[in-house]
């Protein structure tokens, strides 16, 4: 820790460097941030991608601002907010730039402080991922001995893991610990269109750790659990409202029906930078992101010439929408995976748990 994580560091020069997720699986490459209008973009293109390090981003995004603002805090307050705006979802971006601005409202070395809160903020985010895998992998155990199994078989939707959120992640982070542990464990890793973060990026950290696994297709889940080949689900979030609700890629909602219906434990696994508690109903109020039609219209492969190519998969002039995000409401979440313990995703519960944070 200390400014260096597994998806992102301060390089040498004292610059954020992050691994470009655009290039995975095909190709490993990093960039250097080294203006604030580089961060921005770097979230806003899915350079970096998933809640925790978009808010880990953002906050070294506003030690970078410090060096360009000449120490005045008015400066960094407009750059603060070009951060803020740059994806509406994932609420840990907001958290982390007013949680920045509030610690360097009296500070007399921005650079200095900006830095060392950013390094902060994000060891104690790699602490808290480190607790959600031990409390998540506590459950897999549990289900394992009510099942009388040696073996396990995880579904999960888009990317949870060491690249979304640091250390560990969240989803993933649990499937890391069950490796550590020897446990028996098999993840089906749905596709997730259309950026395809499970395809690309879940089944590419899971090859590196040597987690056996299965990439299917996005509407594979609901036939596997009815066939009882899913003991359980275990998703991330970008945003869960007061009452439990949450926000997660596009599809989630979908999987958490699948999972009611045929009895399968349905968890998701935050920090607690997650919560949103300004929210009572997700629903009706959190804002979904409405991203490009072209990330549904095109698709990016190898062609059997080993070359990367982008190639359209739809006539050229049907029109898409591409909503990112979708909500699933508490009712049908058997739990939350925290750095607190497990809790239930209810009102009550969640501000007596986290009534101090």
């Amino acid at each position: 820790m200390q400014g260096k994580y597994r998806a992102l560091w301060l390089n040498d020069d004292n610059f954020l460097e992050v691994i470009d997720q655009t290039k995975l699986p095909f190709e490993y490459e990093t960039k250097v941030l080294k203006t604030t209008d580089e961060v921005v973009e770097a979230i806003k293109d899915m350079t970096v991608r998933g809640a925790g390090v978009i808010g880990s981003v953002a906050a070294f995004g506003i030690y970078t601002a410090s060096m360009e603002v000449d120490g005045g805090y008015e400066k960094l307050k407009e750059k603060a907010s070009h951060i803020r705006e740059s994806r509406p979802t994932a609420v840990n971006l907001m958290w982390a730039v007013d949680k920045m601005m509030e610690l360097l409202k009296d500070s007399t070395d921005l650079v200095g402080d900006s830095k060392a809160y950013a390094i902060k903020l994000n060891d104690e985010e790699a602490l808290e991922s480190q607790k959600i895998a031990r409390f998540g992998c506590d459950i897999i155990e549990d289900i394992l001995k009510q099942k009388n199994k040696t073996k396990i078989n995880i579904l999960t939707h888009c990317n949870a893991g060491w690249l979304a959120v640091i250390d560990e992640g969240t989803a993933l982070a649990p499937i890391y610990e069950a490796q550590k542990r020897g446990i028996d464990v098999h993840v089906w890793v749905d596709e997730t269109r259309p950026r395809n973060q499970g395809a690309s990026l879940t089944a590419w950290e899971l090859t590196q750790s040597g987690i056996n696994h299965t990439i299917i297709a996005d509407n594979t889940g609901g036939h596997l659990m009815q066939n009882g080949m899913v003991d359980m689900v275990i998703t991330g979030a970008d945003r869960i409202s007061a009452n439990g609700d949450v926000a997660n890629k596009i599809g989630t909602y979908l999987k958490a029906l699948a999972a009611e219906d045929n009895g399968v434990p349905f968890y998701v696994a935050i920090p607690a930078s997650t919560f949103d508690f300004d929210i009572r109903d997700g629903v009706k109020e959190i804002p979904i992101e409405l991203r490009s039609e072209d990330e549904v219209k095109y698709m990016r492969g190898v062609d059997s010439d080993g070359v990367v190519r982008e190639v359209l998969v739809t006539p050229k002039d049907s029109p898409a929408i591409n909503y990112g995000f979708d909500v699933t409401p508490a009712r049908l979440i058997t739990g939350l995976i925290t750095n607190k313990g497990v809790c239930e995703a209810d009102f009550d519960k969640i501000r007596e748990k986290f009534n101090n944070h």
